[in-house]
């Protein structure tokens, strides 16, 4: 890898008359995230130019936000999501679900502190300033990345938490919401999966029925999308790429958000759970979604 070949690489497709966009995207794709970020220092200083602001001028649409958020670092591609989300028109709280219930402590705690850094306003604030209710306490208690990381399952507290989750649902009159929070946004990830096998045997149901059952609208989103994560974190992103691209219209969005985002961590365990969900492989139903420039991007980072 040299970062100054890949520079000039760039900036020769740029250069002149029209765009080679294929070379762009070859040259990018084939880079991890680190070696992009170092292409960006390099090309500054060996061009004497901006490659983000390049990159705008030559690129557009859906296109150009892949390759400006494979340009981006991992921590600030997140933050600039949670900044959309939350300051846009109108919010997308699939957006804020997704990031806050998938992401590490460590992943969290970094984008805590760009956040503050770029927009002088912490994460929190935003959040709280734009969400209401139930769903907005669920959403706080994940920004602060505060979960036990833990690998003990304590079986005695196991069975509490359980029997805790069906009195605060499934056994009463209307539902007890700070006790799903609190258990299903603190407690490790072992013992939440022993929480679970316990519940379903009291409950006679699993907990994603019951949490479908007396939860509606984000804060339902919301629950679902931990415990998803929780179980297998590959199955819920090839869902949320499912949805994102089955039906009319693409949701392009979380399209690209999830394409880019998990490109170099987990994408490959994401094709396999998509191919073992809808019986049709990412790849192709990125084929029959998308078109030009862009659907050769997501189809590279897709692999396969």
């Amino acid at each position: 890898f040299s970062a100054e070949q890949e520079a000039q690489a760039l900036r020769k497709a740029m250069k002149g008359f029209g765009t080679d966009e294929d070379a762009i995207i070859e040259t990018l794709t084939k880079l991890n995230v680190s070696q992009r970020q170092q292409v960006l220092i390099t090309y500054k200083s060996t061009i004497g130019r901006d490659l983000i602001d390049d990159l705008k001028s030559e690129l557009s649409g859906n296109f150009e936000k892949v390759i400006i958020g494979l340009m981006t670092s991992t921590t600030m591609y997140d933050v600039h999501e949670l900044r959309r989300a939350l300051k846009g028109a109108g919010t997308d709280e699939g957006c804020l679900i997704e990031i806050l219930a998938s992401r590490t402590n460590a992943e969290i705690r970094h984008i805590n502190e760009n956040y503050k850094l770029q927009y002088g306003s912490t994460l929190e604030d935003d959040i709280v300033s734009d969400t209401s209710s139930m769903f907005r306490r669920v959403l706080v208690s994940l920004a602060t990345g505060n979960r036990d990381e833990g690998t003990f399952v304590d079986e005695a507290l196991a069975q509490q938490d359980a029997q805790c989750l069906y009195e605060a649902g499934e056994k009463k009159w209307g539902t007890d919401e700070v006790q799903f929070m609190s258990i299903l946004c603190t407690r490790n990830r072992c013992h939440l999966l022993r929480v679970f096998d316990v519940y379903r045997a009291i409950a006679n149901k699993d907990i994603t029925e019951s949490i479908k059952s007396e939860m509606s609208g984000d804060l339902e989103d919301a629950l679902l999308a931990v415990v998803k994560c929780l179980r297998n974190k590959p199955a819920y992103f090839a869902e949320r790429l499912y949805k994102s691209m089955k039906g009319l219209g693409t949701d392009d969005s979380t399209l690209i958000r999830v394409m880019v985002s998990r490109s170099e961590i987990d994408m490959l365990y994401i094709r396999r759970e998509f191919l073992a969900m809808y019986g049709k492989s990412l790849h192709s139903f990125i084929k029959g979604d998308c078109s030009g420039d862009y659907r050769k991007v997501l189809l590279r980072l897709c692999g396969g």
